[in-house]
C-alpha cells in the first residue's frame, strides 16, 4: 500500500473515531424519560393546584373529645388543617396520568394536559382515510405513555421521600410558593433546576431542532396535508410527522 493511500485510511479511521466517540445531543427531545427536575415541578404544580380549590373554605372543624375535665374541642379553620392537606395529598400522583406527551416542545414544556399537536395531526390523517401504523392499535393511542407512566411512579417516589418538606412547607411557609420551597430548597441540586424557568408561550415548539411559532406550526401542517393527498407523493411515515 503507497503512503498516499494509507495516509486517507489513517485519516478516514481517526473521522470514523471521532464520530462514534461524539456523545447524542442533549437538545433530542424525540425520546426520554423525564428528569427530576420535571418530575417535581408537576408534583408542585398538582399540589398547589389542588390546594387552591379549597384554599378558601369557611368550614369549621372541631378536633379532640370532650372529657370529665370539662375541656372543650378545639375548632380549627379547614383551610389551615391537616386534614386539607391530607386530602390534597390522596392520590395526587394519578393526576399525572392526566398528562400527555406534547413531543413537539421543548423541555419540561413537553409534558402537558390535552392532546399533543402530534396526535392531533394523526388521528387528523386517520380520519381522512390515511393509513397510519404506530404499532399499537387505534383504541389505545390515548393510553398513558411510557413517559408518563414513569413520571407518575417518580411522584409517587418523591412524594414518599419528601412528606415531611411538603408538611413543613404547609403549616409554615407557604409564603413561598411550593415549587420554589421545595424543589429549589429540597430535592434539586442548583444545577439542576432550569426546568423550573421554563414557562409555556405558544413558542416553544421543536421541529429538526429549531422553534417553531404556533403559526409557522400551523402552515405545516397543511403543507403536509396537501403533500400527502397529492397524487405521486408517498405516505410518510408518522415518527416523521
Amino acid at each position: 500500500m503507497g503512503p498516499v493511500r494509507l495516509g486517507m485510511l489513517l485519516f478516514i479511521l481517526a473521522v470514523y473515531g471521532a464520530w462514534v466517540a461524539t456523545p447524542k445531543e442533549e437538545d433530542d427531545d424525540t425520546e426520554r424519560l423525564p428528569s427530576k427536575c420535571e418530575v417535581c415541578k408537576l408534583l408542585s404544580l398538582e399540589l398547589q393546584e389542588k390546594l387552591s380549590r379549597t384554599g378558601r373554605s369557611r368550614e369549621v372543624l372541631e378536633l379532640g373529645q370532650v372529657l370529665d375535665t370539662g375541656k372543650r374541642k378545639r375548632h380549627i379553620p379547614y383551610s389551615v388543617s391537616e386534614t386539607r392537606l391530607e386530602e390534597a395529598l390522596e392520590n395526587l400522583c394519578d393526576r399525572i396520568l392526566d398528562y400527555s406527551v406534547h413531543a413537539e416542545r421543548k423541555g419540561s414544556l413537553r409534558y402537558a394536559k390535552g392532546q399533543s399537536q402530534t396526535m392531533a395531526t394523526l388521528k387528523g390523517l386517520v380520519q381522512k382515510g390515511v393509513k397510519v401504523d404506530l404499532g399499537i392499535p387505534l383504541e389505545l393511542w390515548d393510553e398513558p405513555s411510557v413517559e408518563v407512566t414513569f413520571l407518575k411512579k417518580q411522584c409517587e417516589t418523591m412524594l414518599e421521600e419528601f412528606e415531611d418538606v411538603v408538611g413543613d412547607w404547609y403549616f409554615h411557609h407557604q409564603e413561598q410558593p411550593l415549587q420554589h420551597f421545595l424543589c429549589e430548597g429540597h430535592v434539586l441540586p442548583p444545577a439542576e433546576t432550569a426546568c423550573l424557568q421554563e414557562t409555556w408561550t405558544g413558542k416553544e415548539k421543536i421541529m429538526d431542532g429549531q422553534e417553531k411559532t404556533e403559526g409557522e406550526e400551523e402552515e405545516e401542517e397543511e403543507g403536509e396535508e396537501e403533500r400527502i393527498n397529492t397524487p405521486g407523493h408517498s405516505k410518510r411515515d408518522p415518527e416523521d410527522l
